[in-house]
Formats: structure tokens, C-alpha cells, sequence
């Protein structure tokens, strides 16, 4: 299904998928505040972490209402839907669909019952153990069923096949504990990556995995608090960061003020392909600016790198602060030689057989002008399948360069992610089967630099044992899905390499688009 561009460089091609993100979550706890249109306007700065659905749940007390459709932020949401959504406490959710289809029955918040009320949760990242989760869960409604202790059907029932409707179930699964207390036992047995941020009528909670995979933030309003994927989803919405929620910390926030338990010991494994691509460049993680770290891989990709060039030129959106470190540490002029159109964004309309030969000039087009003749430093953050950086090289001779020196800010991805980002299969990941040069052959540039894996974690000023950097180098510090068979890379003591490719079978999405629109108040 074609999806809106965000900041994203990847889907610049008809029919190309790039690496996308599972979803972008916020959570909002301000009596007397609009609470809609303040996790309408945090999930607008989250856009790019999901673009297939949004919805925002919302309390006053006595009951939870949620409005959600297929779609991008502002086409899901106007005046009229966030003015029926009135209350203290609200959960929005922007999603890409990772596990279960991209279908109506999947978006988010999800809503399920507990026995003091409703819960409505919203998820980010990936659950490595869904399949036991599943069979447990399925179990429990089907005997509660038969006791005739359940009426109406789940949203399980109903066809939700995502994860996070099995985390929904289980927090509501145990009617001799409050939610609270039943969080802190059902989320220490969720085993992956989740990010979440889930209420009842009267408690906003956040959690974070033990290992933190996936980012999330506390923020404080004058009236309130505000969690959210990243701190630039707190600035839209004036919200002061904090600080992160920590792995393994489940909050609760509610009118006796804020507090906070553990769930599970902290084993951090932030994950380094949000400071490559995927987070905002002006949202911090981990006391890190993200653009900051982005330049910095550009300064060293061109100390790793350095070729004779006339200009430094992005892809832009997310190759522009590694374009920028790579001009100041070369000396090579920094240009603007694409033009984004920023408006193309979701569109259902498959392009005809002639604009589809334009390919990539739909979404970029050169600056004759400023390329003609040059010797041009292209950068940017990854490379997946290469179809486009093979466009994008073509475009650029076609449109005068002279040379174009291709350069990735990040080493080379070689396998799939099973915490929460859809990458290409490792069958369709470009450098899994081909070396750098055969790489640079494959896309017709005349030379191909990637940045090196200790140089990229550096960057990032984080602890390299504190992040997860499985897509670039096979060893997983979660167990991923059912497979224990193992790889043909070795994995660091606590940690696993697998025949991913058998396990990547139980993440494969299903169902189709279903555009109708609902609203639900249990």
C-alpha cells in the first residue's frame, strides 16, 4: 500500500519500500486542557515513524472513546472528529504495519475490557513471543466464553491480528487486581521490543521493554504530563522534556500526582538505526541530539572516505546532516543539488506505465545548475535494495554530473529487524549477498564508501553495549521468533545469531487496506 513520505528517503521510487518504523505513540495527562488536539498535533510531529493509520483515545472519567481510521494524521482527523473526543486523558497512535495487516480492524489504540473498566492501549515495536502469547490469550476467551464471563466479542474476535491486542488482552485477563498491578506482572512476561502508552478512565501508564529498544519520553506541561516516541512530538505540544522512560520502568500518572515501579532490570539495547534514519533529527535520545550524531557520521565518513569532489549534495530529507558533516570535515562546498517535492505524500493513485519510467523524479528532480559538470559526493543514510540509489546515480548523470562518488552514513544493512522496523528481506537486502564494489557496480556510481560500524556507533555517544545493532551485524540480543538455529555470524556472549530467514516467516504481514471508519465507546 503506498505510503505518505514523511522525512523518509526511501520510498522515493513507485512500488519501493524502504526501512519503516512500527508506529509513533503519545500519551497526554492534563485536566483542563484539550487533550485531542494536543496528541493530534504530538502525532502530527510523529508522522514519519507510521503512516498507514492514526487514532486518539480519550477519557473523561467515565468512559474511554476512540476514533480511528486508515490514514495519514490529517486525513483521519478534522475540527468536527477531535471535538467529539473530550476529556483529561488521551493515547494517540500513528502505525506502520509490521505484524498484522494493514487493515482497519488493526489500527490503534486498541480497547479492551478489564474488571474496573477499559483499557486503551497504543504499541511501538515488535513482540518476539506473540505466538505463545496468542495461544494463551485465545485459551483464556475461550473458556471465559464457555463460563459465560465474556460477552461481546474481543477485538481478537473481530479480527485484529497485531500483538499489541495481545498485550490489550492480557492487562485485562485478571479481575482480582487492579490494572497497575496487573501491568506489572503481564508486561516482565512480554518478551521483544514495546514501547507503550495505555490508560483507563482515570490513570495514563507508560512502560518501556527492559532492554529499551524502542524510544520513549517523559514530558511535563504547566497542567499536566505528556509521554511520547520522541522529544520532538513534547516540543509541538509545549511540553518540557524530562527525561527517557527507562527500560524496564512502568509510570503511572493520574490526579494523585506521578509514580513509578520496575517491572524488570534494565539490560539496555537502545537501537541504532533510530540516530541513522529513524528518529527526527531534532528529537534527542538518550541525552543525544540525533542531528548531531548524524553530522558526526558525516565527519567521519569523510575521514573514512575522502575522494576529490566539487560538492557535497544530500538526499534529502534524512542525508542531510551526514551531507553537512561530510562538507565541513572535507572542505568539499556543501550544495542543495535535489529538490524534494514536500506534497506528494500518500497518494492511492498507482502511477501510469510513462511516469513510472520517470521513477524517483516524481518525489526528486536535480538542480541542473548547480550539478552540470560537477564531481559530486552523494550522501546518504543506507542503502537497502539499491533501486533507488541506482535511480538516483542515473538521474544525476543524466542530469550533467560528472562524477557521482556515493556515500552511505551508516555501514552496510544486512539483516532484517524483528523489534518493530520493516526492512526488505535479507534475500532482497542488497548487501547481504554483494561486497561494497559489486555494490557500487550495481548502482553505477563511481565510487562507494560506508561508514564503519565502530565509527557509526560512536556517533551516537552511547555505550556499544548499550545498543542494538542486529540489521548491521546479525547478532540479535533478543531472541527473535521460534528460530534457535545457528547463523553463519557469531554472536557476543548473552546474545543470538539465527537463521533469521526462518524466523522471519512468523513476522510476515497479512490482510488488505480497509478504509472504513468508526468510532467506538464501549
Amino acid at each position: 500500500m503506498p505510503r505518505g513520505d514523511g522525512l523518509l528517503n526511501h520510498d522515493l521510487l513507485p512500488g519501493e519500500k524502504g526501512p519503516q518504523d512500527a508506529c509513533g505513540v503519545i500519551g497526554v495527562w492534563a485536566p483542563g486542557e484539550e487533550v485531542a488536539k494536543l496528541a493530534y498535533f504530538g502525532l502530527y510531529a510523529l508522522q514519519h515513524r507510521g503512516q498507514e493509520a492514526a487514532g486518539i483515545a480519550v477519557s473523561n472519567g467515565r468512559q474511554i472513546t476512540v476514533y480511528k481510521d486508515m490514514g495519514l494524521v490529517a486525513q483521519v482527523f478534522d475540527e468536527s472528529s477531535l471535538g467529539t473526543l473530550k476529556g483529561h486523558i488521551a493515547v494517540g497512535h500513528a502505525r506502520y504495519s509490521t505484524t498484522g495487516g494493514s487493515t482497519w480492524e488493526n489500527a490503534q489504540p486498541t480497547l479492551g475490557p478489564t474488571a474496573w473498566g477499559t483499557v486503551a492501549l497504543g504499541h511501538n515495536g515488535n513482540l518476539t513471543n506473540s505466538e505463545q502469547l496468542r495461544e494463551r490469550v485465545v485459551a483464556h476467551e475461550a473458556s471465559s466464553r464457555a463460563e459465560g464471563t465474556r460477552s461481546g466479542l474481543s477485538e481478537l474476535e473481530r479480527g485484529n491480528t497485531t500483538d499489541t491486542v495481545l498485550i490489550t488482552s492480557l492487562l485485562g485477563g485478571d479481575p482480582s487486581n487492579r490494572l497497575e498491578e496487573t501491568a506489572r506482572t503481564v508486561l516482565a512476561e512480554l518478551e521483544g521490543a514495546f514501547s507503550l502508552v495505555f490508560m483507563d478512565e482515570h490513570t495514563l501508564y507508560a512502560a518501556r521493554d527492559r532492554h529499551g529498544v524502542r524510544p520513549l519520553v517523559l514530558g511535563r506541561l504547566d497542567s499536566g504530563w505528556v509521554v511520547a516516541s520522541e522529544t520532538a512530538a513534547l516540543d509541538i505540544v509545549g511540553a518540557t522534556a524530562v527525561r527517557d522512560v527507562e527500560p524496564g520502568e512502568l509510570i503511572a500518572i493520574d490526579a494523585d500526582g506521578i509514580r513509578t515501579s520496575r517491572f524488570a532490570p534494565a539490560e539496555p539495547k537502545g537501537c541504532v538505526f533510530e540516530y541513522v534514519y529513524l528518529a527526527r533529527p531534532d528529537s534527542r535520545i538518550a541525552g543525544t541530539v540525533v542531528h548531531s550524531a548524524r553530522v558526526r557520521m558525516g565527519r567521519s565518513l569523510a575521514q573514512e572516505h575522502p575522494v576529490e569532489a566539487d560538492l557535497v549534495i544530500p538526499v534529502p530529507e534524512s542525508g542531510t546532516p551526514a551531507a553537512i558533516g561530510y562538507a565541513d570535515a572535507s572542505g568539499i562546498p556543501y550544495a542543495q543539488g535535489l529538490v524534494k517535492n514536500s506534497y506528494v505524500g500518500r497518494t492511492f493513485i498507482s502511477p501510469s506505465q510513462t511516469l513510472r519510467q520517470l521513477g524517483i523524479r516524481l518525489k526528486l528532480n536535480p538542480l541542473r545548475e548547480v550539478i552540470q559538470g560537477k564531481r559530486l559526493v552523494v550522501v546518504d543514510d543506507s542503502i537497502v535494495r539499491g533501486n533507488t540509489q541506482r535511480a538516483l546515480v542515473r538521474m544525476l548523470r543524466e542530469a550533467g554530473a560528472a562524477e557521482v562518488h556515493v556515500r552511505i552514513s551508516s555501514s552496510p544493512v544486512t539483516w532484517p529487524c524483528f523489534y518493530g522496523i520493516d526492512f526488505a528481506s535479507r534475500a532482497e537486502l542488497i548487501a547481504s549477498g554483494l561486497g561494497v564494489e559489486e555494490i557500487r557496480a550495481n548502482v553505477g556510481a563511481d565510487s562507494l564508501g560506508y561508514l564503519s560500524h565502530e565509527a557509526m556507533v560512536a556517533a551516537t555517544e552511547q555505550p556499544a553495549d548499550q545498543l542494538c545493532s542486529a540489521c548491521f551485524t546479525g547478532s540479535y540480543p533478543i531472541a527473535p521468533p521460534r528460530a534457535r538455529v545457528p547463523g553463519p555470524q557469531p554472536a557476543p556472549q548473552g546474545q543470538f545469531a539465527f537463521d533469521v530467514e526462518t524466523a522471519r516467516a512468523e513476522a510476515v504481514r497479512t490482510g488488505s487496506q480497509d478504509g472504513a471508519r468508526d468510532v467506538v465507546t464501549p
